[in-house]
């Protein structure tokens, strides 16, 4: 068995003191103990709601090899006969792993950040670099100030390459993760209105994301959207941070890495793009005009880490939707099928808007149609009103033919659409669903946004058991 960890350089890099006699290596990093394997390491943070300390007990029937704990929490753990790190603090020892096995990697490492299109992008490089290397990269949307020691700690020495996600909800969050990452390559993805509330306004929400360009090593590069309004404060902040090597991506003429040519296709589209004096056809796996976007991020990030671009270039055809951000499910109806696109984890107006721009891009069978479902955009603070009625504008540019609407903030929107779209408005997503499903006919095209926060998810797994997918299959986008 290949351990990540030996038993004594683990113990080093948690600065802690052993409690026990300790295993001779460790198989994982685990805070969760529902899935924590047997001969992992289980932290056990503290959190907002939650003690690991009090799972202490099931970590060790779970078959955890070493439990790392707090010196204030140890007494209360005395029956625990299982190997124990005792150190001052839990989530500080989990950033010194992670420091430790930032260290001792070699690996080209990948850092993304960005108001949108962070975590289909962070999945789009370790889907194209598995094509040429070992990849390690953050698991779901791991990219707080747990899951990205969490993910470092987690980090194999023999990787090639590493992808991180970093986010923020406040200024100053992103600063110590990126300079915990340290990585070769900083990738800003869009700047937005996420999390408005929190700041100023977009400038302010800018200098945040450039704090990533703090943690960059020596010669590291920052790969930033050309097409992006805030591109040039963005390449102010990276040169002002030391940062020598800017390089861009976008349809803009002066981007490094260009789009030449885009054609948008149901399921799928084709580019034509030129990095340096090459040019590069390429067919992206997933449909819509922001994962173009973020497919010449990938292209950009993996062509500054000497990753073979023919072979990234052919894995981007084999690129599939997360699920929450994109991913299509063909469902049956008992008279036709249904075409269900779920973009139910997030949601900022930047992301809406092109999730609105996907569903009109999706064609109808028959007579079906084409149908937003809509929740409330979380975290804009004084401009939620105004940004939700913005919608409204961007639905009346399509061919969406009706509107479902819950969450308080969304009510602003259902009062601000056109009679013509028939809005049906309920205050939450259990509220919605009856009708919903009541509406939805054969031929039609649903598709499903919001925040988290929202609930939606339920609504995409309500209209998953009410109409079994076709095939027991979900559309390869």
């Amino acid at each position: 068995m290949t351990h990540l960890w030996t038993g004594q350089a683990f113990l080093a890099a948690t600065g802690g003191r052993p409690v026990g006699q300790m295993p001779a290596g460790i198989g994982g990093i685990s805070i969760d103990t529902r899935t924590l394997q047997p001969g992992d390491a289980f932290f056990a943070i503290k959190g907002e709601t939650l003690d690991g300390h009090d799972y202490a007990t099931a970590a060790v029937k779970a078959g955890a090899g070493v439990l790392v704990v707090a010196e204030a929490k140890l007494p209360a753990l005395g029956r625990l006969t299982a190997p124990m790190i005792v150190v001052p603090d839990v989530l500080t020892a989990l950033e010194k792993t992670g420091a430790a096995a930032r260290e001792r990697s070699r690996a080209k490492i990948i850092a993304v950040t960005g108001s949108a299109g962070k975590t289909s992008t962070k999945e789009a490089l370790r889907h194209v670099l598995s094509a040429v290397g070992k990849v390690h990269a953050s698991d779901k949307s791991f990219n707080n100030h747990w899951g990205v020691p969490l993910t470092l700690a987690r980090l194999p020495q023999d990787c090639d390459y590493a992808v991180f996600e970093i986010g923020m909800n406040h200024p100053g969050e992103i600063r110590p993760l990126a300079k915990l990452v340290r990585p070769d390559i900083a990738v800003v993805t869009l700047i937005a209105a996420a999390h408005l509330g929190h700041f100023s306004g977009l400038d302010e929400i800018a200098e945040a994301k450039a704090e990533i360009f703090e943690g960059l090593e020596p010669g590291g590069v920052a790969l930033l959207n050309r097409d992006d309004s805030r591109f040039k404060l963005l390449a102010k902040l990276a040169r002002a941070r030391g940062v020598e090597k800017i390089v861009s991506f976008g349809e803009n003429a002066r981007a490094d890495i260009r789009l030449l040519a885009c054609k948008l296709h149901a399921e799928s589209s084709t580019i034509s793009v030129r990095i340096g004096a090459e040019e590069l056809a390429a067919t992206v796996g997933v449909p819509g005009r922001h994962m173009v976007q973020n497919a010449l991020a990938v292209l950009g990030a993996s062509y500054l880490a000497g990753a073979d671009l023919a072979a990234i270039t052919a894995a981007l055809a084999d690129l599939k939707a997360e699920s929450g951000r994109g991913r299509r499910h063909l469902l049956h109806h008992p008279e036709g099928d249904i075409v269900l696109i779920d973009e139910s984890y997030n949601a900022n107006p930047a992301s809406m808007r092109a999730a609105i721009a996907l569903l009109d891009a999706t064609p109808v069978q028959g007579e079906g149609r084409r149908i937003a479902v809509l929740g409330d955009m979380l975290e804009l603070g004084a401009h939620s009103a105004k940004l939700h009625t913005a919608l409204a504008d961007v639905l009346g540019e399509t061919s969406t033919d009706l509107v479902f609407l819950a969450g308080p903030e969304m009510k602003a929107l259902a009062g601000a659409l056109p009679e013509k779209y028939r809005a049906e408005y309920r205050a939450g997503a259990e509220e919605l669903k009856p009708v919903l499903i009541e509406a939805l006919k054969p031929g039609d095209t649903v598709m499903v946004k919001s925040s988290k926060g929202i609930g939606f998810s339920k609504l995409v797994d309500a209209l998953i058991t009410k109409f079994p997918a076709a095939s027991g299959q979900s559309t390869p986008a």
